[in-house]
């Protein structure tokens, strides 16, 4: 069984409850998830969701600074 590819950006969101596989009508949720319908990630987070958390490609990430350690009795 293939598992259901996520919508990055449908055009009705407010129509579906995304709270499981289901991707109940939100009139109709028949999982039980609660009393209100669980919002796409993009109705939360705007358009550019997928691109929360992640590093920009294409820009070296630094490592954290690290304190100088000299050498005893130098």
């Amino acid at each position: 069984m293939a598992v259901k590819k996520f919508p990055k950006a449908p055009a009705h969101p407010e129509r579906v409850c995304w709270g499981c596989d289901l991707y109940c009508a939100a009139s109709d949720m028949r999982c039980g998830n609660g009393s209100d319908r669980t919002p796409h990630p993009a109705e939360l987070f705007g358009d550019d969701w997928e691109s929360w958390g992640m590093p920009d490609e294409g820009v070296p990430q630094t490592p954290a600074s690290t304190p100088h350690v000299g050498t005893p009795g130098a």
